[in-house]
């Protein structure tokens, strides 16, 4: 049997900018396999938390489907919305549910990330959504959190692999 993967994410919003940047690290047995980034316009810094793990899950799913994963984040609301509120926002049509019945259906916030990374979850039911401390010192936490916070790509859309031995990545 094949170790599990441990991944680590984050993403991180400029609000002045406008723009924000998701990051993921793909570890072995300890060892990196993999490490990815990308950013976007827009948004807020929860929908770069949600595009960060469900961009490692898409690569999951291309790269090593079935196999057992702990995804590990630094976002209480990912956690949050992975372990309680996916299942009750899929079964309320994604949208909100206000226990007063005149008041109307709310739509949730990031509703198409958050369909994209149910569907990937319930297609990798193996995978476990944790969350670490973030700046506390966890290597692949704060790996994930200087990709992310690295600007150096221009935003539209753009994803890059990258190597974490990059000294230019010290620049964040």
């Amino acid at each position: 049997m094949t170790a599990p993967l441990t991944i680590y994410t984050d993403g991180s919003y400029d609000p002045v900018g406008i723009s924000g940047s998701w990051a993921f690290v793909v570890f072995e047995t300890g060892q990196q396999l993999y490490a990815a980034r990308g950013m976007e316009i827009g948004l807020t810094n929860n929908s770069f938390e949600v595009m960060a793990v469900t961009k490692a899950l898409l690569w999951l799913d291309a790269h090593a489907p079935g196999r057992t994963t702990v995804v590990w984040t630094d976002s209480v609301h990912v956690v949050e919305g992975c372990h309680r509120h996916r299942k009750i926002w899929r079964t309320n049509g994604w949208k909100r549910i206000n226990p007063n019945s005149r008041v109307r259906k709310r739509h949730i916030p990031d509703e198409a990330l958050w369909r994209s990374l149910d569907s990937l979850l319930l297609r990798n039911p193996n995978v476990d959504i944790e969350w670490c401390k973030g700046h506390s010192g966890i290597a692949g936490n704060d790996l994930a959190d200087a990709l992310a916070r690295t600007r150096k790509l221009k935003p539209a859309r753009s994803v890059v692999s990258v190597d974490p031995c990059d000294p230019d990545l010290s620049d964040t």
